[in-house]
């Protein structure tokens, strides 16, 4: 005879692991992205050069490096690695736009976008408790595409259709975060450190994009 108190018991144990990956996701996501701003602030003051391509190099080492030891305190580490290498890397850029006419607006507008998308798309999420498993596919091979037509525009002139490249990197980026999202609250995610990745590359590829876009529209 089947235990009747069994099925209740896993479900109380599985719900006790999700919250606790979303918790825990959320606090590392909050400091990660509190010590790529300070990462960012620290390239600014030392006027650091844009890396170009070459910041590629350590990218995916550190990508790499974290997908290996995601099971390991030594996951958190290459986490704070990582996301303070590209908030370094974002610093030039910023200076960049802060050097515009209205440079501190371009920048600030960009900010508070991907806060509230990012904030409204993880609440839609949560709240709906919707299942955006089916995005999985769709969302790697958009990602895959955007990378081999950025990779082009280095070598190719693709300026007249950076605009609606930037367009379709916020648009996968949104989907991304509620993909995520989903899968914690869905017990498809269970290493908060790789759930915290990949929600920072979101958030940096929005801000990213979007202050090129908002930088566009304010020339």
């Amino acid at each position: 005879m089947a235990d009747p108190y069994q099925a209740p018991t896993a479900k109380l144990a599985q719900a006790v692991v999700i919250n606790n990956v979303l918790r825990n996701t959320y606090l590392l996501l909050g400091m990660t992205l509190a010590f790529s701003a300070l990462m960012a602030f620290i390239a600014m003051a030392l006027n650091a050069p844009y890396l170009g391509l070459w910041m590629l190099i350590p990218f995916f080492a550190l990508l790499y490096a974290i997908n290996k030891t995601a099971n390991s305190t030594w996951g958190i580490f290459w986490v704070f690695a990582f996301t303070g290498y590209l908030g370094f890397t974002l610093g030039p850029v910023i200076t960049y736009y802060l050097q515009t006419p209205n440079g501190a607006d371009v920048v600030g507008m960009a900010l508070g976008s991907t806060a509230m998308a990012f904030v409204g798309l993880s609440a839609f999420a949560l709240i709906t408790r919707k299942d955006f498993s089916f995005m999985r596919g769709f969302l790697m091979v958009g990602i895959v595409a955007l990378f081999g037509v950025v990779m082009l525009s280095w070598f190719l002139d693709l300026s007249m259709f950076m605009g609606a490249i930037g367009a379709a990197v916020v648009l996968l980026m949104s989907g991304l975060i509620l993909w995520q999202t989903s899968a914690i609250i869905h017990g498809g995610e269970t290493n908060y450190v790789l759930a915290t990745t990949t929600l920072y590359m979101s958030i940096y590829n929005m801000f990213s994009w979007l202050l090129l876009l908002i930088g566009m529209g304010d020339d």
